[in-house]
């Protein structure tokens, strides 16, 4: 169906159904120049938007704000401390400048394609320029229903919202590409879930919210130029060596492509579980992006999924690679058109530069292993590559958690193994490896500085949202401090850094819509 077509139906539905209690743009106030914002997105490609605005937070109360975020995009954090920032942070005053739209885009959920997905409860408010010169969109999740809610309510509850703030704000720390999150604000307005919870709308900020769904939604209307104003378009905010190129799409595609492979690396590397890697939450930015159903691995294991829909394991913690390469053959399917004229000859190129991906991650993930065992090895050097899949076995068979398992491997490297043999039973094979590694003179200082003490554990996530939602945030504040910090050892933080108790049980996570 053709976009004109398919956002006509969308008003007509509105118009002739009062059933969605939603202010549109021009019933909203503007409020002074708080945030400096632009509407490029908006602007340069009206088809893939449409404008909109948050519903009412009747009592909206800030609970958490990123306020080093909040210098780094240049605002003034007692700006958003009131009552007015509380506003602008939940979507009911609208910055000057601003033009706040809902996203359409489309994807491939678990390999099934949906043409019409869109932001079903989020809005872009716009760009902000940070204090580098560097545009970063500003976007609300949990504001309210939208043309793409496909019957949900557009809210979010409390829980969910801090949950993608402390787990995107522990990458940030571990050096991972991710949005961030800005603020989470109360609405004052009850969420209907299993039971009634407390609703918030989280601000989150990216480089910019483009997924390969964007694309797919694009190809779909039979546009090309629309693909290509959409590619120059991420050309320009992302990847602006690819204008020089001789062939700028199939350019843009190698730049994606890399930048997955390297992000998707960084996620196996931390033991990081997405748990939702349909295509439009694959970031043309190479960021990741909405943090659902996600989790960080204990026990090692790549059969490991956590979330509760994922239930042949589609996107367990070990088919993250093959899965990314699979969304991104998606992307390539979309810039067909203007790769080449002859689509054989598209088909061949597309396939030609999707074909280094896996050359790609698989450096990227060898050099990050390597680094994590101590060795600042060549990824090519067969031996070091040898230790590193050999460890890997033994940490499976194990079933050691891994980020102590590697944190002990560091006090290996000092001399002290018991930590490590602690947590092992083949006692001889870990001996036996432990004997071949120190033969290469592994690099503490250099693990130190790769492998963290603390990550965001399961166990200590859910108590302190279930915390929050019944009104402390202390523990939450608690664990975001120490996640901030995930390389530093600190006396007293012993329990943060330690896998869940057995009577915690099996962990699953949940969209939170």
């Amino acid at each position: 169906m053709r976009h004109d077509r398919i956002f006509n139906q969308i008003r007509a539905k509105r118009s002739s159904s009062g059933g969605w209690a939603i202010r549109r743009l021009d019933d909203v106030t503007s409020t002074p120049e708080v945030l400096p914002i632009a509407n490029r997105f908006a602007t340069e490609l009206p088809e893939l938007s449409l404008p909109w605005q948050a519903e009412d937070a009747p009592d909206p109360r800030l609970l958490v704000l990123n306020e080093p975020l909040a210098d780094e995009l240049g605002i003034e954090p007692a700006t958003l401390r009131g009552v007015t920032g509380a506003r602008l942070l939940t979507g009911n005053l609208a910055p000057v400048g601003a033009t706040p739209v809902a996203q359409a885009y489309a994807g491939h959920q678990f390999g099934g394609y949906s043409p019409r997905l869109g932001d079903g409860r989020a809005l872009l408010v716009g760009e902000l320029t940070d204090r580098d010169g560097n545009l970063r969109d500003l976007h609300l999740k949990g504001s309210g229903r939208t043309p793409f809610s496909r019957g949900g309510d557009g809210r979010a509850a409390v829980g969910p919202m801090l949950r993608e703030y402390v787990i995107s704000e522990a990458m940030h720390a571990l050096r991972i590409p991710t949005t961030r999150s800005l603020a989470v604000v109360a609405t004052g307005r009850a969420v209907r879930r299993e039971t009634d919870l407390p609703g918030a709308v989280l601000a989150r900020v990216a480089s910019s919210h483009l997924r390969v769904g964007s694309f797919q939604y694009a190809a779909a209307t039979g546009d090309v130029e629309l693909v290509r104003r959409l590619a120059d378009h991420a050309i320009s905010r992302h990847h602006p060596g690819a204008a020089r190129a001789e062939n700028p799409a199939l350019a843009l595609l190698e730049a994606v492509a890399t930048v997955q492979a390297d992000l998707v690396a960084r996620w196996m590397l931390v033991g990081f579980v997405h748990g939702v890697m349909n295509t439009d939450n694959m970031t043309i930015s190479g960021e990741t992006i909405d943090y659902g159903p996600c989790a960080f691995m204990e026990a090692f294991d790549p059969a490991t999924v956590y979330s509760s829909i994922d239930t042949g394991g589609r996107y367990a913690y070990g088919n993250q690679p093959l899965v990314a390469e699979w969304n991104l053959a998606r992307f390539a399917e979309t810039l067909l058109p203007l790769v080449a004229d002859d689509q054989d000859r598209a088909v061949e190129l597309a396939t030609k530069t999707l074909g280094t991906f896996r050359s790609r991650y698989g450096a990227s993930y060898a050099t990050g292993l390597l680094a994590k065992i101590g060795l600042a090895s060549d990824p090519d050097d067969a031996v070091a590559a040898d230790l590193g899949d050999q460890l890997l076995a033994l940490l499976h068979a194990n079933r050691v958690d891994w980020t102590s398992g590697f944190r002990a491997l560091v006090d290996a490297a000092r001399g002290d193994a018991e930590p490590l043999r602690g947590l092992v039973v083949d006692l001889p094979g870990l001996d036996t490896w432990l004997a071949r590694w120190r033969e290469h003179g592994p690099d503490a200082d250099l693990m130190d500085r790769t492998n963290p003490v603390y990550v965001p554990r399961n166990h200590l996530v859910e108590e302190a949202l279930d915390a929050a939602t019944a009104g402390d945030l202390e523990p939450f504040h608690q664990l975001l401090d120490v996640i901030h910090h995930p390389f530093h050892e600190r006396p007293g933080l012993e329990r943060f850094a330690q896998p869940a108790p057995q009577d915690f049980g099996r962990y699953t996570t949940y969209c939170g819509t």
